[in-house]
């Protein structure tokens, strides 16, 4: 993967981050720095940590699957697109009641919960072929950073409007990056 699509993957991923960072600032009175470094800081360190402990993991097993890593990077991309673009389309309020929370434990929570997705990531990227995995997950955590933490500063001025539109768009380029991988692979794109 070129760095462009580096830079698209991340901005797929970090938008799990983003909402729960837009969730944040909506719960409070007045964003502050301290707020969106925080949430840059916890959602960022996991979007970076979880697709480098996936990269290990697949390439543990990239050689007994070389035959249809494709499909496995496929699947995964397009079942994490799919899994966040339902999501989005379900109806209710998405931000938990403890939204203005930034204790250690339920930041942890949250940064876990919001980069599980980038675990399988970490995987099909070993199984992509990705040679610079840590420029890779360095742009994911450093793209991951700046969303959430400009995310604290939206949720509290714009609201809601745009969280869901961020979990849309964050699906379909993992989708399309899915896609992308096996036609690839499959001799259809260059």
């Amino acid at each position: 993967m070129g760095i462009a699509e580096l830079l698209i993957l991340a901005v797929g991923l970090s938008m799990d981050a983003l909402a729960v960072s837009i969730c944040k600032g909506l719960a409070m009175k007045k964003a502050t720095v301290r707020a969106g470094v925080t949430c840059g800081l916890w959602f960022g360190g996991f979007q970076a940590l979880m697709p480098l402990i996936g990269f290990f993991l697949g390439s543990l097993f990239a050689e007994a699957i070389e035959a249809f890593d494709h499909w496995v990077a496929f699947a995964l991309l397009v079942l994490i697109g799919v899994n966040m673009l339902k999501e989005a389309l379900e109806k209710g309020d998405s931000c938990p009641t403890n939204s203005a929370d930034f204790s250690a434990k339920t930041m942890f929570v949250m940064a876990v919960a919001t980069s599980i997705d980038a675990l399988a990531v970490g995987i099909s990227l070993a199984m992509a072929g990705t040679e610079n995995i840590f420029l890779a997950v360095t742009l994911i955590g450093l793209m991951t950073f700046t969303l959430s933490a400009l995310g604290v500063k939206i949720g509290s001025v714009f609201g809601s409007r745009y969280e869901k539109k961020a979990q849309v768009a964050g699906g379909v380029i993992l989708i399309a990056l899915g896609v992308k991988i096996l036609l690839e692979h499959l001799g259809v794109l260059g």
